[in-house]
């Protein structure tokens, strides 16, 4: 569970050094560079605290996919960008995606080979 609540905050962080990175003006404007260093380095440190309890795949689709999809939301609500019905579109099968990635890990873990495998009667 823990490990889950630092993804979530992992997610946010980059999404937010994203929206830093384009107020950025290409690194001109000093705080939002600061928001940005600050963002992506606070992600990468929760990422990593997440990866103690979770299979770095599916924490890496999560992470990837989940952020993509938040910076694109923000993206129409911040800087008013195009949300066409094929971007909405492929935006939700990277949802779906992801969705299926995560399931199809848990039921990896759990189908593993069976704890008394090797063991002679």
């Amino acid at each position: 569970m823990k490990s889950s609540l630092y993804l979530a905050l992992a997610i946010a962080c980059e999404a937010f050094g994203s929206v830093m990175l384009k107020l950025s003006d290409g690194f001109a404007k000093l705080l939002p560079t600061i928001g940005v260093a600050a963002g992506f380095l606070t992600a990468f440190f929760l990422f990593s605290l997440s990866l103690k309890g979770l299979a770095l795949s599916t924490a890496y689709a999560v992470w990837s996919g989940v952020g993509t999809a938040l910076t694109v939301v923000l993206g129409v609500l911040l800087f008013q960008e195009a949300l066409s019905p094929a971007r909405l579109s492929f935006l939700l099968l990277l949802v779906a995606g992801i969705v299926v990635l995560t399931r199809a890990g848990t039921e990896a873990k759990s189908d593993g080979p069976d704890a008394s495998a090797g063991k002679t009667p």
